[in-house]
């Protein structure tokens, strides 16, 4: 399945770091962040989480939900979650199979090895369920600001 702006957002049902389960369709009539990382506790994924969570406010702010999605373990994301106190949801997709439809897998290359891996990509859906926007290749520490500058500009539009 590939992604279109316009176009419904794939639903899913994921455990968050306590195990409770979230749809994304529980969250219609707000904006969602469903942003994509490769590992916890890792240097771009600790610096992403925490700019997120520095701008928490104003996700709130702007009735915006702000999911973090990765294939680590729901054990791991609690752990994640205490040690950098992040306010927002952080789902496990141990199967993949929500990070592939929404484009988040494939083949990466770093220093030379070749593997395959999630992609530090983003979607953002609309209070209707429909994909907003698609960020690729984020750059951890600006991603926050970004989102918040669209949603904004979305909301408004």
């Amino acid at each position: 399945m590939t992604l279109s702006i316009g176009k419904p957002a794939p639903n899913f049902t994921l455990p968050d770091q306590n195990s409770k389960e979230h749809s994304l369709r529980d969250y219609r009539g707000l904006w969602v962040l469903i942003y994509f990382y490769p590992k916890d506790h890792t240097p771009g994924c600790t610096t992403e989480a925490c700019t997120l969570r520095d701008s928490y406010p104003a996700f709130q702010t702007l009735e915006a939900k702000v999911f973090g999605v990765s294939a680590d373990s729901v054990a791991s994301h609690e752990k994640f979650v205490q040690q950098f106190t992040l306010p927002f949801t952080l789902l496990s997709d141990t199967t993949k199979e929500t990070i592939k439809a929404y484009g988040a897998w494939g083949r990466k290359k770093i220093m030379g090895r070749e593997y395959d891996g999630i992609f530090r990509n983003s979607v953002l859906v609309d209070p209707k369920g429909n994909v907003a926007k698609i960020y690729e290749n984020v750059k951890p520490a600006d991603h926050a600001e970004e989102v918040l500058k669209d949603i904004s500009r979305l909301r408004s539009a």
